[in-house]
C-alpha cells in the first residue's frame, strides 16, 4: 500500500460550498496514508475528488477526445458537455472550434477510438473508490460516517460502471484494489459480460439504498432516491438491450431476450419507489409555461431535481466551480463573436407539437412560398419549444436573436452583404459558416450570465437525474410490461405540466417521442437510440436547417430549407458495430486478455 497519497489541487472541484469548506481545512497536496484514513475531513476531501473525477456526470463529458488542444477540450470548461448532442439527431456542431464531432458522426468511430472515451479515467477513479471502500471501514471515525461515505463511494463506482457498460458492453469488473504482486489474471483482467456489469450496477443500488439518506443533508451528494434513479435508468437500458440487442462474442455482449421483462420490472419498481416517496414533483411554479420549463434548470434545488452537479459562477482559475455552458451555447452578444455551440436541426424543431396535440411538422413546400412572421411560423407551439430552442425573433438580453441571412429588396433580388437604406443584409448571429442551421439551444441558458469575458462563468447546475425522466422511465417500462394505463398516465403528467393536450392513448413511439422532446439536449437521445437499436436508421440521415431572408418592405421573412445541413462529402453514418465503442488497439495491446468488439478491424 502506498504511504503517501497525492492529490491534484485542481482536481478537488466541489459539489457544494460546504464541501469546499471541508477541503480548505488543511493542505491536501501530500498527506500520509495514516493521516488520511483517520481524519473525517480528509476522508470527505478524498471522496469529493472522486465525485469531481466522474466527469460523465455532466452531459457525458468524456475522459479524452481527439481534438483541438488534445484532452483539454473535453472538460466542462470547453467543448466536453456538447458532443453528446452533436452526434445524435438533435443537433450538429454549430461552432466546431474545439473538436469536429461531425467526423465521428460520419462513421469516424474506428478501432482507434478517441470519442467520448471513459476507460482510463474511469478505471483510475474506480481504483481509488475500491481503495476507499476497503480502507474507510477500518478508520477510527464514527460508524455512521463510515456507513454513509462507503455507500456514496459504491454509488459512484456503480455510476462509473454504468457509463462504461453503455459504451463498451462488457468490461472488466474490478471491485478490489489491484497490487503489483497480484496474479497476471488479476492485473490483466478479461472482460466480464455486459449482463454481469448491468447486474452489478443494479445490485449495488439494492445493497446501499438503506445506507443513504432519505433527504440530502449536503446538497450535491446522493440520497436513497438518487441511487434509485440510477437503478431506474440502468435497468431500463438493460431491458432494452435484452429486447432489441443480440448475443455476441459467446455471451460477452448482449443480454438474453428472456430477461427483458425482469429488467423492465426492476426499472418500474425503482421509478415507483421514487414517485411514491412524495419527495419530488414536476416543477410547476410559474404560470407562464415557457418560463416554467426554463426554470426547471435555472431554479436551484427545486422540487424536480433528484441529483445535480452544482456550479457557482466563479471561474476555476479563481478557485470557483463554474463551467462553460452559457458562454459556448448562448446567442450573441458574445466575447468571441461566436456561441451557438450546438446547432439544432429543423427536424428537431418540428418534433415539438402544437398545444392542441397536432404534429409540429412544417409543410416544406408551403413555408418556402410567400412571406412569414415568426408568430405565423411557430404559432401555438408546445411551450417547451420556446424554452428549449432559440431561433429568429427569440427574446434575448433586451433584444432578439437575429440570424437572418440575406435581405429581400423591393426589386425581388437578394442582397447578401452590406445594407440597404440602413437595413443590414445579415443578422447579428453567426450566419456565414458551414455549421449554421438558424437554431440554437435555449435549455439551461441563464440570460443574466455574463458572456462578455472568458469562459467558465456559468453558475447553472447540471441536472443528472430529474423527476420527469423517472416518469418517462416508468412509462417505457410500464408499457413494455403491458401496463398501458400507467404508461399513459405518466406521459400525460408531463404533457400537462408542459401545457399541451393530453394523449387519448399511448404506444411505444409516442413514449419515445415524448422522451425526445422533454429530455432534449440533456444527453439522453444518443444512448436511447443505441439501446433501442434504431441508431443505424435514425442517425444515418442528413438533416436540414432553415434560412431566414428578411423582406425589406414588410419585415417578414422569406424562408429557404437548407437541405443536407451536415454536408454531402461526409454525411452522417452509424454502422451496426457502432452500438458498442471499440476497446481499441492500444488497450488490447496492453492487455492480451481483452477481446475487441465485433466490426472493429
Amino acid at each position: 500500500m502506498k504511504k503517501l497519497i497525492y492529490f491534484s489541487i485542481l482536481g478537488l472541484l466541489t459539489f457544494s460550498a460546504c464541501q469546499k469548506d471541508v477541503l480548505n481545512k488543511q493542505p491536501l497536496n501530500i498527506i500520509s496514508d495514516a493521516t488520511l484514513w483517520s481524519d473525517p475531513a480528509l476522508i470527505d476531501g478524498y471522496l469529493t475528488q472522486l465525485y469531481a473525477q466522474t466527469a460523465v456526470f455532466v452531459q457525458e463529458t468524456p475522459g479524452y477526445t481527439v481534438g483541438w488542444n488534445g484532452a483539454w477540450d473535453t472538460s466542462e470548461q470547453t467543448g466536453g458537455p456538447f458532443y453528446i448532442n452533436e452526434i445524435a439527431d438533435e443537433a450538429k456542431a454549430g461552432w466546431a472550434v474545439f473538436i469536429n464531432s461531425s467526423s465521428f458522426k460520419a462513421g469516424g468511430l474506428k478501432i482507434g477510438g478517441g470519442f467520448l472515451e471513459w476507460w482510463e479515467m474511469s478505471y483510475q477513479t474506480i481504483r481509488s473508490l475500491n481503495e476507499f471502500i476497503e480502507r474507510v471501514p477500518t478508520s477510527p471515525v464514527d460508524a455512521s460516517v463510515i456507513k454513509l461515505r462507503t455507500a456514496e463511494a459504491r454509488f459512484l463506482r456503480a455510476f462509473n460502471y454504468f457509463a462504461m457498460v453503455k459504451r463498451y458492453g462488457g468490461v472488466p469488473l474490478i471491485t478490489k484494489v489491484q497490487n503489483v504482486g497480484d496474479s497476471k489474471e488479476t492485473l490483466y483482467p478479461a472482460r466480464d459480460s455486459e449482463q454481469k456489469v448491468y447486474d452489478f450496477v443494479i445490485s449495488e443500488i439494492d445493497a446501499i439504498g438503506a445506507d443513504l439518506p432519505e433527504v440530502a443533508t449536503d446538497y450535491g451528494r446522493p440520497t436513497k432516491y438518487t441511487a434509485l434513479a440510477l437503478q431506474s435508468r440502468a435497468a431500463l437500458y438493460a431491458g432494452s438491450i435484452a429486447q432489441y440487442g443480440t448475443i455476441q462474442l459467446s455471451g460477452l455482449l448482449g443480454i438474453p431476450a428472456a430477461s427483458a421483462n425482469t429488467y423492465y420490472q426492476k426499472s418500474y419498481d425503482a421509478s415507483n419507489a421514487i414517485i411514491n416517496s412524495g419527495k419530488y414533483a414536476l416543477y410547476n411554479a410559474d404560470a407562464d409555461k415557457v418560463k416554467n420549463f426554463k426554470n426547471i434548470f435555472l431554479v436551484k434545488h427545486n422540487s424536480e431535481i433528484i441529483f445535480a452537479k452544482q456550479h457557482d459562477g466563479i471561474s476555476n482559475f479563481s478557485g470557483g466551480n463554474a463551467w462553460s455552458y452559457d458562454f459556448l451555447q448562448c446567442p450573441k452578444p458574445h466575447a468571441w463573436d461566436a456561441g451557438n455551440e450546438d446547432a439544432p436541426y429543423l427536424e428537431m424543431a418540428e418534433e415539438f407539437e402544437h398545444i392542441d396535440g397536432t404534429p409540429g411538422t412544417l409543410d416544406r413546400t408551403a413555408i418556402q412560398q410567400g412571406l412569414w412572421s415568426m408568430d405565423q411560423l411557430w404559432a401555438n407551439k408546445d411551450p417547451r419549444f420556446f424554452a428549449t430552442i432559440y431561433t429568429m425573433g427569440t427574446p434575448w438580453k433586451g433584444t432578439i436573436v437575429d440570424p437572418h441571412n440575406g435581405l429581400l429588396l423591393p426589386d425581388g433580388t437578394i442582397q447578401t452583404d452590406g445594407s440597404f437604406n440602413g437595413t443590414a443584409a445579415l443578422g447579428t448571429q453567426k450566419v456565414n459558416n458551414q455549421f449554421f442551421t438558424s437554431f440554437g439551444v435555449m435549455k439551461l441558458l441563464d440570460e443574466t450570465a455574463d458572456n462578455s469575458q472568458w469562459i467558465s462563468k456559468s453558475s447553472t447546475d447540471y441536472t443528472v437525474f430529474r423527476y420527469a425522466e423517472v416518469l418517462l422511465n416508468l412509462a417505457e417500462a410500464a408499457f413494455e410490461l403491458g401496463k398501458t394505463g400507467e404508461a399513459l398516465g405518466a406521459v400525460n403528467q408531463i404533457r400537462a405540466r408542459a401545457g399541451i393536450a393530453s394523449l387519448a392513448n399511448v404506444d411505444r413511439e409516442k413514449i419515445r417521442h415524448e422522451r425526445k422532446v422533454e429530455l432534449a439536449f440533456e444527453g439522453h437521445r444518443y444512448w436511447d437510440l443505441r439501446r433501442w437499436r434504431t441508431a443505424v436508421s435514425v442517425l444515418s440521415v442528413n438533416r436540414s436547417g432553415l434560412r431566414y431572408i428578411l423582406d425589406y418592405t414588410t419585415g417578414k421573412y422569406q424562408l429557404q430549407v437548407i437541405e443536407n445541413a451536415d454536408g454531402t462529402v461526409a454525411p452522417p453514418a452509424f454502422y451496426p458495430y457502432n452500438y458498442y465503442f471499440p476497446i481499441t488497439i492500444a488497450r488490447t495491446g496492453n492487455n492480451p486478455n481483452l477481446v475487441e468488439n465485433p466490426g472493429y478491424n
